[in-house]
């Protein structure tokens, strides 16, 4: 049997990614996400959001360390998550810098989902 082979995954016309890659730690999912989150990436990452939430994760820690810039289309992407995650799932954040730390800061999303320094934090708070 072969196996198959993933789709190459067309890159978006002005090159924007994001890139996200899923790490286990006991009960917690990770999501480590790099690149810039707008309305262009904004879907694939919540694609992954909804993915990992999938899984009914005890935690759920979005990792932001490597994201450069945050916009509403990511914002509106944790609020979804943090809709979905309901009960079942403790959704944090990871912002370590102001580029991602200051949007959620600003339009309030850090008073409904706590927002951590570094990954360690979010998974030991």
């Amino acid at each position: 049997m072969n196996p198959v082979e993933p789709e190459p995954q067309a890159e978006p016309p002005n090159g924007q990614t994001v890139r996200v890659t899923v790490e286990r730690h006991d009960a917690a999912t990770v999501l480590v996400v790099s690149g810039d989150i707008d309305m262009v990436t904004a879907p694939d990452f919540e694609k992954h959001l909804r993915s990992a939430l999938r899984d009914r994760p005890r935690t759920l820690v979005v990792d932001l360390g490597g994201v450069e810039f945050l916009g509403s289309a990511g914002l509106t992407a944790l609020v979804a998550a943090r809709q979905e995650a309901g009960t079942h799932t403790r959704l944090r954040v990871v912002a370590p810098s102001s580029a991602t730390a200051r949007p959620l800061q600003l339009t309030g999303l850090d008073q409904e989902i706590p927002v951590f320094a570094t990954r360690e934090d979010a998974l030991s708070g």
